[in-house]
């Protein structure tokens, strides 16, 4: 592969998945390096002053200050960009920040925002508390509901809001139906891809406009940095959202892009090792527990629109115990399995989402959306599942189930 190889659509464009995810939006240095190579950097210096004035204008390519472009970071959102289908992305300092710029760089007071009620905590957070703060409009709906999405438009709706599978009530929502009633009212549709990445979904094949990321998840996918990224058209990223990031600075620090790069790599393989532990655990759990919330299992509601959208069903599921107290018992009793709040990571994780991911959402919302007290929600690792099940059996004895 030459030096630039990895920035030309042309070529690009046409490699399968997998390849992408280990070449895509690599760059080399004179130096030739087989590995990304790593600049920390704030700035750059130039040759004359024209030149920087070029940059600065937009009439020369380049870099100019790190808060805008950097060789690592730019290398990881041509890769990004790459496995969503997507013209452009940009990455962010963290998932949430993620969210916050795909929303706030297109939304003004006196616009309105209609928001799937299942959702990651923060992201509840951001419709119900935050927005309103600013004079934007904000309805919540079951986004299970196709008919929910019509009938909540108002004339100054600007935006559609929702991640599937939901957090951590594993709803599905219809995306070919609802990005195609979004481009219908001219609304654009923001949709959270977290739980599956370009690897087991892409939002943008549904019809979706602009797909968000906590790249801390599955995309890092070994719990050791915080990332996140937007993608969409070149007008959209580079008009709208651009603007916005330029002055407010949410940025990605070069080594955690380069952290990210490296994920990438395995991001294919993990993904769909970690979705077949994921089922086969899921089918021990649900003889055990008084419900679950698994996607790739018969018995969710929505398992087949969820298969039809997702290649595999993800690492991820929900089940829900008898009250807090067993639950708190059941997280007590793990000995393999890790306490933590944290998801798409390669090492098995637990954790109660009331007491939480969602404590920050109000115990009305959290009824409302279905978060009860004797939920947990899992990420199935790389682990072997049998050593997973065999923890998770004694634990579930332990607390009489």
């Amino acid at each position: 592969m030459k030096k630039t190889t990895g920035f030309d659509r042309n070529t690009t464009r046409s490699w399968h998945p997998a390849t992408q995810a280990v070449r895509g939006g690599t760059w080399r240095s004179e130096h030739g390096e087989t590995s990304e190579a790593l600049f920390l950097t704030s700035g750059y210096t130039y040759d004359d002053a024209e030149t920087v004035a070029a940059r600065f204008a937009g009439e020369a390519q380049g870099m100019t200050y790190s808060r805008l472009q950097n060789p690592t970071v730019a290398m990881l959102e041509e890769r990004i960009a790459l496995m969503e289908g997507a013209e452009a992305c940009r990455s962010q300092a963290t998932g949430m920040a993620a969210m916050t710029t795909a929303l706030l760089c297109q939304l003004s007071a006196g616009d309105h925002i209609v928001a799937a009620k299942a959702a990651f905590g923060s992201c509840r957070w951001l419709v119900d508390q935050l927005c309103p703060r600013f004079g934007i409009e904000t309805t919540v709906i079951d986004g299970r509901d196709n008919d929910a999405w019509e009938r909540a438009i108002q004339p100054n709706t600007k935006v559609f809001f929702f991640e599937t599978p939901a957090n951590p009530t594993m709803d599905i929502v219809d995306m070919k139906h609802v990005c195609g009633v979004a481009k219908a009212h001219g609304i654009t549709s923001v949709v959270d891809n977290a739980f599956a990445t370009a690897v087991l979904q892409r939002p943008l094949d549904f019809g979706a406009d602009v797909v968000a990321y906590s790249a801390t998840k599955l995309m890092e996918g070994q719990g050791r940095v915080l990332a996140g990224a937007v993608c969409g058209t070149e007008k959209f990223i580079n008009d709208v959202l651009l603007p916005f990031q330029r002055n407010t600075g949410p940025n990605l620090s070069p080594f955690n892009a380069w952290v990210v790069l490296k994920g990438l790599e395995t991001l294919d393989l993990r993904a769909r090792r970690q979705s077949e532990n994921a089922l086969a655990v899921g089918k021990f759990v649900e003889k055990r527990v008084p419900k679950i919330l698994h996607p790739g299992l018969a018995s969710h509601p929505q398992h087949n629109l969820a298969m039809s959208q997702m290649e595999a069903c993800g690492p991820i599921f929900s089940f829900i115990l008898e009250d807090r107290k067993q639950a708190m018992a059941f997280l007590n009793a793990l000995e393999l399995v890790d306490i933590s709040n944290n998801i798409g990571d390669s090492r098995s994780l637990c954790c109660h989402p009331a007491s939480t991911t969602h404590y920050s959402v109000s115990a009305e919302a959290r009824a409302d959306m279905g978060v009860v007290e004797g939920m947990l929600r899992i990420n199935i690792g790389l682990e072997d599942p049998r050593d997973l099940i065999a923890d998770l059996d004694q634990a579930l004895t332990k607390v009489g189930l």
